[in-house]
């Protein structure tokens, strides 16, 4: 999963591992199993686009109801490099609506641009979907694997007392077309299954499918 709620150590872990990339002129993303996490995820896509590019926005009912220009909402476009920042990540947007707009980083060009492969599986969700949702609708990869769940919504965690925590969701999530992934999914460009006998035999189908068109890009 993405790791961290904000997501720096997780940056920090993408551009290292990006930092070895920069000679590749294609790309294999795994996500199958990733269950979501943090914002974390906005470093993966801004690696998968050169410019800044809107990737969706969280949606709470009551901006809803009083009405919205998803142009006009707060911007969430840099996943901060020091911890220190989270004080101020904390003030400007822990007391304020929900509904916040998801813009990428713009790291610029990389040689993998335009030959990504992204896997995917049932138990790709939530922020994990949020990146298939993006490189689907702005066409910047090949989706192998099976139909996502479509478990995409905002949350916040509330302490309930006793040392217990309750997380429950309070915005829905919209790509920046307006695509609802709550309850529907992301369906690949390829489908490929992958029984479980294959996998207690060692064979990865998906995996050997994504290296096929690889090679072919």
């Amino acid at each position: 999963m993405f790791p961290g709620a904000v997501g720096i150590d997780l940056a920090k872990a993408l551009d290292n591992a990006f930092s070895h990339l920069r000679e590749s002129n294609c790309l294999i993303v795994d996500l199958r199993g990733n269950t979501g996490g943090g914002i974390g995820g906005l470093r993966l896509m801004s690696y998968l686009t050169p410019g800044k590019q809107e990737v969706g926005y969280s949606l709470t009912r009551k901006r809803k109801e009083k009405g919205y220009s998803r142009e006009e909402l707060p911007i969430f476009d840099r996943v901060p490099s020091r911890k220190s920042t989270l004080i101020w990540l904390a003030l400007r947007y822990g007391f304020m609506d929900k509904s916040i707009l998801v813009v990428t980083e713009g790291l610029g060009p990389q040689r993998f641009h335009g030959r990504v492969i992204i896997l995917v599986n049932e138990h790709t969700a939530s922020a994990g979907e949020m990146v298939a949702a993006f490189v689907e609708e702005n066409n910047l990869a090949t989706i192998i694997g099976t139909k996502t769940p479509g478990r995409l919504l905002s949350g916040s965690a509330f302490k309930a007392g006793f040392g217990y925590i309750v997380g429950l969701p309070v915005a829905a999530y919209l790509t920046w077309q307006g695509k609802l992934i709550e309850g529907r999914g992301i369906t690949p460009s390829i489908s490929v299954p992958q029984p479980p006998e294959q996998l207690l035999a060692g064979e990865d189908p998906q995996m050997r499918s994504a290296f096929e068109l690889a090679r072919q890009l």
